[in-house]
């Protein structure tokens, strides 16, 4: 089958760090597995850093891709909900063969059905990013989806994002104030579009942007980009017994002194990988979030973070969506579709 691939950790310029290569397709599924036939994939931050260079060799052809939507073509015995035929997507597993290939299998406990008002790209450009949401704000953080988060504020650094643009929408679906960061008039505008209340410019001291709006501090922040540069004005920013998420690994140590130990403030840490790595036993809740999402999405509650489709599903397409998210310029979601 054909699939998209790395033997090498290179830089990608480096017209060898994605290959495309013809590969044995997988075997039947057993137990949980779905093997699907992939329509669609997109890139994230993940992607990019596993396959940042570094001296390490794969010894067979390594695919990445944690991002998809296909169609079921066989299911293991302990497959529950689906069936050959259906329409599916899902992120995945990071210890497991990745999306970029023709044939995947994939635990159907961290897969759904994809919203039925989304084409396959459309629909790929949505699990990683929603699961890392959703799991953060609602079962990492203290809130309920479907509670009453009226008059809480949230702060989102890195609004325009992958994660960022699909975070505004669940928290003001929630309730929340949403106050999202943004740097460049394009982002701006898309985070209005994803329905952030206040937009403000995370190059700037971001105390004095609350404070013009009539906000003294927030009651709870999720950081999806530098931990470290943020880490002491979120400290600042954050009601006493408020909260902050993370999702990017800091470069050095932090200080988690005051004033988070004088405020009580809640540190929360995301990888949406968590479930499926270390095969917990909730693993299924994954599948429960895809669910909701797609219902939000169908519903029109909910909408896909999409911004450009690539075609074919291939090593020239992959390199230049890799360039594209090095390079920080990125907004929302990049996907390919077809091969």
């Amino acid at each position: 089958m054909k699939a998209v691939a790395l033997t090498r950790y290179l830089p990608i310029d480096d017209p060898q760090s994605l290959l495309d290569v013809d590969i044995p397709p997988p075997a039947a599924p057993t137990g949980h597995d779905l093997l699907v036939r992939v329509q669609a994939v997109s890139v994230n931050p993940v992607d990019t850093k596993v396959r940042a260079p570094k001296p390490q060799q794969e010894a067979q052809p390594k695919v990445l891709g944690y991002d998809a939507a296909g169609v079921v073509e066989a299911v293991g015995p302990e497959v529950e909900g689906l069936q050959p035929g259906d329409a599916v997507y899902y992120a995945g597993d990071i210890t497991r063969p990745g999306s970029n290939a023709q044939l995947q299998l994939v635990d159907a406990r961290v897969a759904a059905a994809k919203p039925d008002t989304l084409d396959f790209a459309q629909a790929a450009a949505l699990p990683l990013t929603a699961l890392t949401a959703w799991e953060l704000l609602f079962q990492r953080m203290p809130f309920d989806f479907d509670g009453d988060n009226r008059g809480r504020s949230l702060l989102v650094i890195a609004g325009a994002g992958g994660v960022g643009s699909i975070a505004i929408q669940l928290a003001r679906h929630a309730g929340f104030d949403v106050i999202a960061t943004a740097s460049r008039p394009q982002t701006v505008e898309w985070c209005k579009a994803m329905g952030a209340h206040h937009v403000i410019d995370h190059r700037q001291p971001l105390q004095p942007q609350l404070r013009a709006l009539g906000l003294e501090q927030v009651d709870a922040a999720i950081n999806l980009a530098d931990t470290d540069h943020y880490w002491q004005a979120l400290g600042e920013i954050v009601a006493p017994q408020g909260h902050v998420g993370l999702i990017v690994e800091p470069a050095g140590p932090l200080h988690i002194g005051d004033p988070y130990k004088a405020k009580c403030i809640g540190i929360h840490w995301e990888f949406m990988f968590a479930r499926p790595k270390f095969h917990t036993a909730d693993l299924v809740e994954q599948h429960r979030i895809l669910a909701r999402v797609a219902s939000l999405v169908d519903a029109g509650e909910l909408r896909t973070t999409l911004t450009e489709v690539l075609a074919p599903i291939d090593a020239a397409n992959l390199r230049e969506a890799h360039r594209r998210l090095e390079s920080g310029q990125t907004i929302g979601k990049l996907a390919l579709a077809g091969w």
